[in-house]
């Protein structure tokens, strides 16, 4: 509680992950000085009294005076500011870092380009199911610092890469990289390499690694070690098996995948990742079993919103890259035809991959948006280019025959027009069950 007092503390950032930040330095005794790049706050920002706050830009004397920088996840450390205060020594941490230096509770950590807010959410049910107090946070719903108000036997984070660049006491009980695709290039300029580096700290210090036996990139940095645990696809210690279609552990048999209520290749794969962390942390398979046999999975990930007519209509508009597009179209087996949606603001993505998932001539792609053109270009002899997703859906909507599927999977963020992925989702449903 006294290794902050004396301190001149600066937090960057002002949403809710630096609002956590605040109170949590308040409740100890130490007022922080707060700056956020924009000008105007929105008013729910309430601060108390005495914090000082600066908008418009990121204060350099503050920021040089200080004896601790927290910056919030989306304010990068290559900012020439943080750069210069991080070369003239002072400590620049995240809000993760300081959950770390607090938690009592053993820790599960997530990350991964895609389905880590699945797996997140799944480990939290199988540890309820099991009768556990546990925390739920992080890059999902409750920031982390919020989590240390309540008592806890087990917490449970997803981590996005940039909370993990300033998170150094992480002592995971076990952790996981599901999977490693092209995302956040801008943040990376580096490339690939530098993404990967960012999610593999994750592992430093964790007593279980949990690995994607069919991504070499979720491998720690020295290779497969003694920590290892794995998943996959017909190979891993914990397997799906694509004949069978059976969850496995060490060949043994323990769900069959028409018991489970998700849907679809990629999360049969995210259960046995979860599956794995439970395990690792000591819960009751038992437990993980029945939460497997319940759990619906999250909203905008691969959820069916509408069903008419032997015609389905999927929500997946949490695919905000290309390699969470994959994984939704990986596996998937169509009766008609697949209408899929793609679009938005891929945010300097390679689309490239995505090819050889739209093989086939059952697959028709609507490409709309900033980068709609663009993705229009991986298949233009079957692809409709149109302003709107709203268009697209309404154009589709006059084709549709009984086993055909219309998939929002856009493997690109949506900012161009929408709120954030959550509004675009939600548009989606509504005119799925208009136009159905």
């Amino acid at each position: 509680m006294t290794q902050y007092r004396d301190k001149k503390i600066v937090i960057v950032g002002l949403g809710l992950t630096g609002l956590s930040c605040v109170d949590f330095f308040m409740t100890r005794g130490v007022i922080p000085r707060v700056m956020d790049t924009r000008s105007v706050l929105p008013d729910s920002y309430q601060l108390p009294d005495g914090v000082e706050c600066h908008t418009g830009n990121l204060n350099e004397t503050w920021l040089m005076d200080a004896d601790l920088i927290v910056a919030s996840p989306g304010v990068a450390l290559a900012t020439p500011e943080l750069k210069a205060a991080a070369d003239a020594g002072i400590e620049i941490v995240g809000d993760i870092e300081l959950f770390c230096r607090e938690a009592k509770a053993p820790i599960v950590a997530i990350t991964g380009s895609n389905g880590k807010s699945t797996v997140t959410s799944l480990v939290g049910e199988i540890a309820k199911e099991a009768g556990w107090q546990v925390g739920v946070g992080g890059n999902i719903g409750v920031p982390a610092l919020e989590l240390l108000k309540q008592p806890c036997q087990l917490y449970v984070l997803e981590l996005s890469s940039f909370q993990l660049e300033t998170t150094y006491s992480l002592k995971a009980a076990a952790a996981t990289v599901l999977n490693v695709t092209e995302d956040h290039m801008v943040r990376y300029p580096e490339g690939l390499s530098q993404y990967r580096a960012a999610k593999l700290r994750i592992y430093e210090q964790a007593k279980v690694c949990v690995v994607n036996e069919q991504d070499a990139l979720t491998l720690p940095t020295t290779g497969k070690d003694s920590r290892c645990i794995s998943f996959g696809v017909d190979v891993g210690d914990y397997q799906l098996n694509s004949q069978s279609l059976q969850l496995m552990v060490h060949d043994q048999r323990l769900l069959s995948t028409n018991e489970i209520r998700l849907a679809g290749q990629h999360n049969y794969t995210n259960g046995l990742a979860a599956l794995a962390l439970a395990d690792a942390v000591g819960i009751p398979q038992e437990a993980s079993l029945q939460a497997l046999r319940t759990y619906s999975g999250l909203e905008h990930r691969f959820q069916v919103v509408h069903m008419r007519n032997d015609v389905f209509w999927v929500n997946d508009s949490k695919s905000t890259n290309v390699g969470s597009t994959q994984a939704a179209l990986s596996g998937l087996k169509m009766e008609g035809t697949l209408y899929l949606l793609l679009g938005g603001d891929g945010k300097a993505a390679n689309f490239t991959p995505l090819k050889p998932y739209l093989s086939g001539n059952n697959i028709r792609l609507y490409c709309f948006g900033r980068d709609g053109e663009q993705l229009a270009q991986l298949r233009p002899e079957i692809s409709t280019l149109t302003e709107t997703m709203e268009q697209a859906m309404r154009e589709i909507a006059l084709k549709l025959v009984a086993g055909d599927m219309v998939l929002l999977s856009p493997a690109c963020a949506s900012f161009d027009q929408f709120n954030g992925f959550e509004h675009r989702g939600r548009e989606f449903a509504r005119l799925a069950e208009e136009l159905g």
